[in-house]
């Protein structure tokens, strides 16, 4: 990871990098479509996720802290929300992208079994068409034809597989990073120096 791009952001004592999230209120973190819903089980703004999941993918592997800052400094009530809505909140993004993950795998291998069905079948065509003698051209092209299916089908599965499976590892492991962060909350009266934030509004 660059110097530069963690240098971007600003550093706890210990030297953790700080992603930093101002908003007004702490109803400003939340999507508003379910105001009947408790805070832990509300999804947070999609704007506020897409920062804090860039954010993370932009420092990398470095470690990071999450802090918060309000208008108004929120009482330990809300700081308990706020913690337990952001880890349940990307818990549930994390266990969303693993069932992605084994339905992509499910049909890696249900493709990857077919060609190989098919691929078994065209062998025996061939060979069943080379006992009998020379081959008609239809016979032919049958056979041949089975033999393309099947390669296309076993190159879709390791296709599938390949292109997908790194993807999907790397947001699970972003979402289970974000989810056991450290949150932290700084009164709105202590300077601030540096740093990314987002300004998040109802």
């Amino acid at each position: 990871m660059p110097k530069k791009i963690v240098d971007r952001y600003e550093h706890t004592v210990d030297g953790l990098v700080i992603v930093d999230v101002a908003a007004r209120r702490v109803e400003d973190l939340y999507e508003n479509f379910d105001k009947t819903a408790p805070y832990h089980k509300k999804d947070l703004d999609e704007d506020l996720t897409y920062y804090l999941t860039e954010c993370v993918r932009e420092i990398g592997r470095v470690d990071f802290v999450i802090r918060f800052m309000f208008e108004c400094y929120p009482s330990e009530e809300f700081m308990l929300r706020v913690r337990t809505s952001v880890h349940k909140f990307f818990i549930y993004q994390r266990e969303l992208e693993l069932g992605a993950m084994n339905k992509m795998l499910r049909t890696a291998a249900t493709l990857l079994v077919i060609g190989i069905i098919i691929l078994a079948l065209s062998l025996w065509v061939n060979h069943l068409f080379a006992v009998n003698g020379t081959p008609s051209f239809l016979n032919t092209v049958f056979a041949e034809g089975l033999t393309i299916v099947a390669w296309v089908s076993v190159w879709e599965a390791l296709a599938t597989f390949l292109l997908n499976w790194p993807q999907h590892l790397f947001r699970i492991r972003l979402f289970r990073k974000i989810a056991e962060a450290p949150v932290q909350f700084q009164p709105p009266s202590e300077p601030r120096s540096g740093g990314a934030d987002v300004l998040t509004d109802s």
